[in-house]
């Protein structure tokens, strides 16, 4: 719960720190130089062309067609809300694509990754050009009764600091952030927690469009929050295993290499694993070892746990003595030792809510596992690496003895 929690913060406080400066810097831009002020409506454009270089070469599909809508956005409002002489049809699709932004925004949370030149990827694009050849079509054809209806037709939601908000658009930002946060509580990664920040950026321009200098940065803004997604999103991928969601071993690596001079590193791994395998198949050893790194997660102490590789796992507990630790490990090991798992059938619902509620029905056959750990303490003679071979001996002595024991 605590380690969640941290991953959550930890995931919105970059984007809430970008939305922040840009709040902070706004007020002080009209201080700066003109020669600088001169090149700040490119900024939105250089940060949305890093966006989409990183998206594309990471292949997250999502994040570039975002981009791409932000692009046009960033158009519509350069000419069709600057001071002096507006573009009345830029303004209209400035207003429409206040409306279509969130909604799109939630149906892209709702995609799974598909990257950016595949089938699915071509088939977003073109659902995006559609739209705006819709909108294009619709301010062409129709642009007095649209201006009509955006003016005057609905209420308008009055705002600090004289901001303003037709009632359609302040409903659709509304249900759109609580529905993106509640997509990041759930899914807990890097590209949701930049689309919220994306989809109040957003918000923000709509509200004050005429605000000088506004548009830009909160633009850009939301370009870096996707761009800055992107790249956590791919590390989070190389330091974290997509199965159990626990660090994978090249953070363990890391973290062997941050240790001080007293810690306790733990080997565990999954009894007669590949036996288990072979009797019940590879699904069903999957969810055995989701549900046995769900239990070595909660391990308490201080320990940290990795995934060290097939159905072996690691936890390290700095600062912590050998008699320390034990007590955490052994209840880690009992809590497996007394989990009933019940295996996946047919009729058991995909959705872990309602999976959770079958649980302890007697329905569908039930199995359990142990693991063995061996345990080695830090010495002065020892590096961390020496120290984790010592307590991979230790696991084979658990082993040899039986298993699904404790063994230093």
């Amino acid at each position: 719960m605590i380690r969640s929690l941290y991953r959550n913060i930890s995931m919105i406080a970059l984007p809430a720190a970008i939305l922040t400066g840009a709040a902070l810097a706004l007020p002080r831009l009209a201080d700066i130089r003109p020669p600088w002020q001169e090149l700040l409506p490119y900024l939105p454009l250089l940060t949305i062309f890093l966006g989409l270089l990183l998206s594309f070469h990471f292949r997250r599909g999502r994040v570039f067609l975002v981009l791409v809508i932000l692009a046009a956005f960033y158009w519509a409002a350069r000419s069709g809300i600057p001071a002096g002489r507006p573009d009345p049809s830029a303004g209209l699709v400035f207003r429409l694509m206040g409306l279509v932004f969130p909604a799109n925004i939630v149906l892209f949370s709702f995609m799974r990754e598909r990257g950016v030149l595949t089938t699915a990827g071509r088939m977003r694009l073109g659902f995006l050009i559609l739209q705006s050849l819709l909108i294009v079509w619709l301010v062409g054809r129709y642009q007095g009764g649209i201006a009509d209806i955006l003016t005057g037709g609905f209420a308008l939601i009055q705002l600090p600091a004289g901001g303003t908000l037709p009632l359609p658009a302040f409903i659709l930002f509304v249900l759109a952030s609580i529905i993106t946060t509640v997509r990041l509580a759930r899914r807990e990664t890097p590209v949701d927690s930049a689309f919220l920040a994306a989809l109040l950026a957003v918000a923000v321009v709509c509200a004050w469009p005429a605000t000088t200098n506004l548009p830009e940065v909160f633009i850009a803004a939301a370009a870096l929050a996707l761009a800055l997604g992107v790249l956590q999103d791919s590390h989070n991928m190389a330091f974290r295993d997509d199965l159990t969601n626990l660090p994978s071993r090249r953070a363990l690596n890391e973290q062997l290499m941050d240790l001080g001079r007293r810690y306790v590193i733990a080997m565990l791994d999954v009894d007669h694993f590949k036996s288990f395998n072979d009797t019940y198949g590879h699904d069903v050893g999957d969810q055995v070892l989701k549900m046995v790194a769900a239990r070595i997660n909660a391990v308490k102490g201080g320990g940290r746990p990795f995934r060290y590789g097939g159905e072996e796992f690691t936890v390290i507990f700095p600062r912590r003595r050998l008699n320390e630790a034990m007590p955490y490990l052994e209840e880690v090991r009992k809590s497996i030792a007394e989990y009933r798992l019940v295996i996946r059938d047919s009729t058991r619902p995909e959705k872990a809510t309602q999976g959770r509620k079958k649980r302890g029905s007697g329905d569908g056959e039930t199995v359990s596992v142990t693991i063995s750990i061996g345990v080695a303490e830090s010495s002065d003679r020892f590096t961390p690496v020496e120290v984790m071979n010592e307590a991979d001996q230790a696991l084979y002595r658990a082993k040899r003895k039986g298993r699904n024991i404790t063994s230093k």
